[in-house]
């Protein structure tokens, strides 16, 4: 049986994205599982696949200069062994050009039919020696075009980016999400405090450093599979981005009262609610599918909670049984998700229909928003960085619903996030990786107004 390499694995994971619709992490974790390779090879597999994702608009435009044909008329398996090849030549320094034509040309052996090897070999040898003339379209020339293909994002992305935050800032927020994410813990502070937990993590030779804005987080690197670590198993940690940690900070909810969280599943926001509450009090945990209920359930008997109930619920079909039932209530929307693109980088090239997206959004809030009682939070989050979804969704709703206010996030988030605009003063914060160095987040507080909780 011929050697599984990490550029079997790496193209394996592209086969799946294209042929099959496979979302990039599921797919590569997949692959990962099956062969089990070392810490080194997972490493550059893990590259390889998400680099070749993240950067398909720019490897297919180099690669039309070099073919007759168009990329299309290749095989799969072909089509992504030289995407991979030119990946490794353009963005891998470290990969000598005559290792990446030849480890393509073994691919093309493994993978391809008749002549697909010299095909492959031939076209990655004309694109090593050419790689020094390619030039992209200038800023001058064409400026949504030249950031397209220089920073590998959709062109319709960048207008919108372009008129949001200008030039400079379209430029570094692309050059962010090609960057990999940071692995975040959230300690379970039910357990462990943030220190006691770095301090265990650091005894097992793990790279730890403490986040810059949310107290429980930390940043650690240097595992092979975090769910083998003793630590995670025991329920002192669960892996949660910054932005969404402080999400949880945002709606602050107090011991002994009574929270509903509209779109709950994985869990990571609902268990991070109940560390706040101190475990006191009755946490609402609702969400559409069914099966991942469980993942909720699971992440709770993890980390020692136990006032939470899952309740399987469209949230466009709340009250119910629940008008005026909670004390805060927590909408973290089903979005774009524009704001996570460097965790997945297939994402991008995803088409989105988001018309509907904003529609579900709206429904969801003014659902959610006849839970609360006189007095009652509300947090809106996301993990987009789409106005249409933030701003504008909390600028409609309030225009809808008088009730409620936004209320001031100066006292529950830290005024070093808010970068000279005044928006936690005014209830919410647009978090952005090229500026804080999380995920893409937003986050509005909200008050029905009447007595306070």
């Amino acid at each position: 049986m011929p050697e599984i390499t990490a550029r079997d694995m790496a193209l394996q994971v592209l086969k799946a994205v294209e042929e099959e619709g496979a979302y990039a992490g599921p797919a590569l974790n997949r692959v990962l599982e099956k062969y089990r390779p070392a810490k080194l090879d997972r490493a550059f597999a893990t590259e390889l696949a998400y680099g070749a994702l993240r950067s398909l608009n720019t490897l297919d435009w180099v690669l039309s200069r070099f073919l007759k044909k168009p990329l299309s008329a290749q095989t799969v398996w072909v089509r992504n062994i030289l995407r991979l090849g030119v990946y490794q030549l353009l963005f891998m320094d470290r990969v000598p050009p005559s290792a990446a034509c030849n480890e393509g040309a073994g691919l093309a052996r493994k993978y391809g039919r008749g002549g697909a090897v010299q095909f492959v070999n031939g076209v990655l040898r004309n694109v090593a020696r050419g790689m020094n003339e390619i030039r992209f379209p200038e800023r001058t020339e064409d400026l949504v075009a030249h950031i397209s293909l220089r920073y590998s994002h959709p062109s319709w992305l960048v207008e919108r980016w372009l008129d949001q935050f200008g030039e400079e800032g379209t430029i570094r927020l692309c050059q962010a999400n090609n960057q990999p994410a940071p692995n975040t813990a959230r300690a379970n502070t039910l357990k462990i405090t943030r220190a006691e937990l770095a301090g265990r993590l650091a005894e097992e030779d793990l790279a730890v450093a403490e986040t810059a804005f949310a107290p429980e987080g930390l940043i650690i690197d240097g595992f092979h599979s975090i769910k083998q670590l003793s630590f995670f198993q025991e329920g002192l940690f669960l892996m949660q981005d910054e932005g969404s940690i402080l999400a949880g900070r945002a709606l602050a909810p107090a011991p002994g009262t009574r929270v509903l969280d509209a779109c709950s599943a994985p869990g990571s926001k609902t268990t991070h609610l109940a560390q706040l509450m101190g475990n006191r009090g009755e946490i609402l945990a609702a969400d559409i599918h069914p099966h991942k209920l469980s993942l909720i359930q699971d992440n709770c008997r993890r980390l020692g909670v136990t006032i939470v109930k899952c309740l399987s619920a469209d949230a466009r079909d709340l009250p119910g049984d629940f008008k005026h039932w909670a004390d805060y209530a927590l909408v973290d929307a089903p979005c774009s998700g524009l704001g996570v693109l460097r965790r997945r980088p297939d994402a991008r090239w995803r088409s989105r229909e988001l018309p509907a997206l904003v529609r579900l959004q709206g429904e969801i809030l003014d659902r959610v928003s006849d839970c609360l009682r006189p007095g009652g939070v509300l947090v809106y989050s996301t993990c987009t960085i789409n106005r249409e979804e933030n701003h504008d969704q909390v600028r409609r709703f309030l225009n809808r619903r008088p009730e409620f206010e936004m209320t001031d996030l100066r006292r529950f988030l830290p005024g070093s996030l808010d970068y000279g605009e005044g928006c936690l003063a005014r209830g919410y914060i647009q978090l952005l990786p090229h500026i804080h160095g999380t995920d893409g987040f937003f986050i509005a507080r909200l008050q029905k107004k009447g007595s306070d909780v």
